[in-house]
């Protein structure tokens, strides 16, 4: 069968029947979340901090809703309006924005303290029009520089994505480092077809002290499901078959949020009191 983005641009690949049944798809939100949680992993955060990341091509909010449980504030941009109407439905916390990221990026200087893009990257490699602005060099130009531009010094964007062959890989790094990046390309599982996954892992400034910033080392031998990714195992339990998180009631849970609402400058959020969190007795 072939590959999503050579049959359609991904706002019209993307309609309502599709990103519906893409987001209801429980292969689709594995694969999501287990890239996800990578991606985060060589994102190198320090622990505990409420960074704000970018989600790149966030689609239906898959990955969002993980940045969401692990405590960051994030922003997300898509193309597809019916892959946005799904988010929306679904209530993911993220500020979503319309976007051709191949026009590249409106945000003001170091926006973000990261940012990640799960399976996106590859669209951007095909001309829709003859025109020489939608020649894939000149879309990755904008791209890298915009997105060089949104993240602050130091910080680093971990794009996943899938090749057709060593020239395209040639192509991205190449242009991501005209445009200011560090970096280069980590690939998990190297020998195995089905479990081969390449990052783009990218690095804006050094590391602090003058050092630079050390590529990470890609996973090797064969992926083993019984140990990887049982933090999000555990989380996966508390989804229901549509990919919506089921209702939390925890006390520290709604503390948090109400906490990431006020950082972000939402009004109306409610005081914090001896009866936030309390479970309601039944009435009737």
């Amino acid at each position: 069968m072939s590959r999503p983005e050579l049959q359609a641009p991904p706002e019209i690949y993307y309609g309502d029947s599709e990103a519906k049944k893409y987001t209801t798809s429980t292969r689709n939100q594995q694969i999501q979340a287990d890239m996800t949680y990578r991606a985060l992993e060589l994102l190198h955060l320090p622990p505990d901090d409420p960074a704000i990341l970018l989600d790149i091509g966030c689609g239906s909010g898959l990955s969002g809703e993980i940045l969401d449980e692990e405590g960051y504030i994030w922003a997300g941009v898509d193309i597809a309006p019916s892959m946005l109407e799904v988010a929306l439905e679904r209530e993911v916390e993220g500020d979503l924005f319309l976007q051709d990221i191949g026009q590249g990026f409106g945000f003001r200087p170091g926006s973000f303290d990261g940012a990640i893009s799960i399976s996106v990257l590859q669209w951007l490699l095909n001309a829709e029009t003859s025109h020489p602005t939608s020649s894939p060099p000149h879309r990755l130009n904008r791209f890298f520089t915009t997105l060089h531009t949104a993240l602050r010094n130091p910080s680093r964007a971990i794009l996943q994505f899938y090749p057709t062959s060593d020239d395209q890989i040639q192509l991205i790094t190449s242009i991501a480092q005209r445009a200011g990046f560090g970096g280069g390309i980590v690939v998990d599982y190297p020998n195995s077809k089905k479990a081969r996954k390449v990052f783009l892992c990218l690095f804006v400034g050094g590391g602090g002290g003058g050092q630079q910033q050390q590529l990470p080392k890609g996973l090797e031998g064969e992926e083993d499901g019984h140990v990887c990714f049982e933090r999000r195992r555990e989380k996966e339990r508390k989804r229901d078959r549509s990919g919506k998180r089921k209702a939390v009631k925890d006390r520290d849970w709604i503390l948090k949020k109400k906490e990431l609402y006020r950082q972000r400058g939402k009004e109306g959020v409610p005081r914090d009191s001896k009866y936030t969190g309390r479970k309601r007795k039944a009435t009737f």
